[in-house]
């Protein structure tokens, strides 16, 4: 992201402080042997480098070349990266922020990025800094995380490795076969996270009519609930049409995934169905207060709804027209399922088939 499109949030936070308080708040991970450690290293890069092939033969996404080797790491590593990954999303370079400012934004930046360490197994991140610039992109796979849950859903860890790692390489298929999807990405980022110049006072009496609302009895939409239906309303015009974008991107990119790694997964994860069963029972784990008030302000909820809706979506398009038809989707952001189209695939084949 260049020129001003993330500079507000940029300036705001000292990334590079945010990753050292990370890292620092970070939760140990799982207590393991020297062995199991280096094993479990090991099998998650042979894993995800096993999972490529199958992944484009079941998607039909194909790019030049093999995609890098996946980065195996801890929690504090994991932290580290997406902080740096958060500048360059934000349109700066480490540090950004300056002053008692940017450190305390920072501070708060990490503690947050500490709380999600704990939970993620990987990530695909098309804005990692790789070379000597930014955005070639970079498959990370959190081993600790990865270890606590396969002995939590008492499941073969051999199998388990493979199939996150299924999940997990189809988004770097999505990106490396489309790269205008960074693009897109970005571009959304870059108004979601820019100054809208609007008169404050205007905002704040649009937050009072909505939490008003919300006491009465009347809603905002159904994808904007919550949180994010609060956000809404303090959001010009063009920062609600962003968010819009990445929230049913990114419904479609966690449903993708979640679709081709269970069509892949019979041919290659022997205990796929079990493993299927139990992570699902996780998944849907009701949190305790704390944890629920956390996972609405971090939008953890809104996550876990994208992987149900967007598989739902993706697995009717391809039952009705099959895979090589739906990867219309990745033809532009004009095919791309608009916010009403996720809840009803038919509209979406209807405008873009």
């Amino acid at each position: 992201m260049t020129g001003s499109a993330g500079s507000a949030v940029g300036r705001a936070v000292d990334w590079q402080f945010a990753g050292t308080v990370g890292a620092r708040l970070a939760r140990p991970g799982p207590p393991v042997t020297e062995y199991t450690r280096r094993q479990a290293i090991e099998d998650l890069d042979r894993a995800a480098q096993a999972a490529e092939k199958p992944v484009r033969e079941v998607t039909g996404l194909v790019a030049g070349g093999s995609a890098p080797r996946p980065g195996v790491v801890n929690r504090q590593e994991w932290i580290r990266a997406a902080a740096e990954s958060m500048a360059v999303m934000t349109g700066g370079a480490l540090p950004t922020g300056r002053g008692i400012t940017g450190r305390v934004a920072g501070a708060q930046t990490g503690a947050i990025l500490a709380f999600v360490s704990s939970g993620i197994l990987g990530q695909y991140d098309p804005f990692a800094i790789t070379g000597a610039d930014a955005g070639d992109g970079r498959l990370l796979l959190v081993y600790p995380n990865v270890i606590a849950a396969e002995r939590q859903l008492r499941v073969p860890a051999s199998d388990f490795r493979l199939w996150v790692c299924l999940h997990e390489v189809t988004h770097l298929v999505q990106f490396t076969a489309n790269p205008w999807l960074a693009g897109h990405m970005s571009a959304a980022l870059g108004t979601l996270t820019a100054e809208s110049g609007e008169d404050v006072a205007e905002v704040a009496r649009r937050l009072v009519r909505a939490i008003r609302g919300g006491r009465s009895g009347e809603g905002v939409p159904a994808h904007g609930g919550g949180i994010l239906g609060l956000l809404r309303t303090v959001q010009s015009e063009p920062q609600r049409e962003a968010l819009d974008q990445l929230l049913v991107l990114g419904t479609l990119l966690e449903g993708h995934a979640d679709h081709v790694m269970d069509a892949v997964g019979p041919s290659v994860v022997p205990s796929v169905r079990l493993i299927r069963s139990r992570f699902d029972q996780r998944r849907q784990r009701r949190p305790s207060p704390p944890q629920r008030l956390l996972r609405a302000l971090l939008g953890l909820d809104v996550k876990l709804s994208q992987y149900t809706r967007g598989r739902a979506f993706v697995d009717e398009v391809v039952a009705r027209v099959g895979m090589a038809r739906f990867n219309a989707v990745w033809s532009g952001p004009q095919s791309l399922p608009l916010p009403d189209e996720i809840e009803s695939p038919q509209r979406w084949i209807d405008r873009v088939l």
